[in-house]
């Protein structure tokens, strides 16, 4: 100990000496493997989902070689003729295919306006809730329903907004003229929103809370001090803190835009007929399953899984431009 204890002013005299530090000590960068073995007991948790992915998303992609073929089923992929883009104007020519991409797109963006900001409203009012109790009852009600298969969902709005329904009854009873809501084209794409905010908007309250608990509470504080009232606190404190958060969620709508829901559609399109329940989705079913034509439908495929990746990238871009990483960050960030 003494002799530590006499060598310390020694150390200093050197080391002021000298006008420089002890280098700091290099770590060792690890090697693939070496972080493979590390992190092992993680990696097997994420196996599950990237099978997953790979199995369901992924391999399925080599299909959409089909897209340039005139396949048939019991000649395969390598015997099948090559028809080069002849599938892509076959689909282009059809009016039924443009009457399904309009379809497409007004239940898109009507589900897009009037269903996206809902899970988000249902969110701040649940976080408003004092009693932890009475918040846990809330959200398993709300969340219920993302259980419900869609054929019991379309039963009970059938019940409900169908020609021998609860509302076509109340209309009769006040002297008003009965509604059936059920086979109305025009008012389709606002049923298929209602079932959906309905059925997914508790579910897509988990992100929107997750984001909530992350916002520093001193910053309430300070802004109530400061005498921001209830308004200006969502405002300017919550808004702004679950704003990446939204982002990143609109963008991942925006490249689902073209799909708004297969089973639900296909359960409800002979009620309203195709001018008004076809979509790409079952544009793709019905003239590849049931008619055949696999190159068409793979083309029809095709065409919208590049317009998804399309915006989903540019939305990306455009949230980089306004400040927000988005899905993941660009080269200069």
């Amino acid at each position: 100990m003494a002799d530590t204890a006499s060598s310390l002013p020694l150390r200093g005299r050197r080391q002021n000496a000298e006008g420089a530090t002890p280098p700091a000590v290099v770590r060792r960068k690890l090697t693939v493997w070496q972080r493979v073995k590390r992190d092992k007991v993680m990696l097997l948790f994420c196996l599950p989902g990237l099978l997953y992915f790979l199995v369901f998303h992924y391999v399925p992609l080599l299909g959409y070689v089909t897209a340039f073929q005139d396949y048939q089923p019991y000649l395969g992929y390598a015997n099948s003729a090559w028809v080069g883009l002849s599938n892509f104007a076959t689909a282009f020519g059809e009016p039924d295919f443009w009457s399904a991409v309009g379809n497409t797109l007004t239940i898109a963006l009507v589900e897009l306006v009037f269903f996206f900001p809902v899970p988000i409203g249902l969110a701040l009012l649940l976080n408003s809730v004092t009693s932890h109790r009475l918040r846990r009852f809330v959200q398993s009600v709300v969340y219920l329903p993302h259980f419900i298969g869609w054929v019991i969902i379309v039963s009970i709005f059938q019940q409900i907004l169908g020609g021998a329904g609860v509302l076509p009854d109340l209309l009769d009873s006040v002297g008003l003229p009965r509604y059936d809501m059920m086979t109305d084209p025009d008012a389709f794409p606002w049923l298929l929103t209602l079932e959906l905010a309905w059925k997914d908007s508790g579910w897509g309250t988990i992100i929107i809370l997750a984001a909530l608990l992350n916002i520093d509470k001193s910053l309430y504080e300070a802004s109530a001090i400061d005498g921001a009232a209830r308004f200006r606190r969502l405002w300017h404190v919550t808004l702004p803190g679950i704003a990446p958060v939204i982002v990143l969620l609109l963008i991942l709508n925006l490249g689902q835009i073209l799909s708004v829901g297969f089973e639900q559609i296909l359960l409800q399109r002979d009620a309203v007929g195709p001018g008004a329940g076809e979509v790409l989705d079952t544009y793709v079913y019905f003239h590849g399953i049931k008619d055949g034509s696999w190159g068409v439908s793979a083309a029809v495929g095709l065409v919208k899984a590049a317009i998804g990746t399309a915006l989903v990238l540019g939305a990306n871009k455009l949230a980089h431009v306004f400040g927000h990483e988005g899905i993941y960050r660009g080269a200069d960030r």
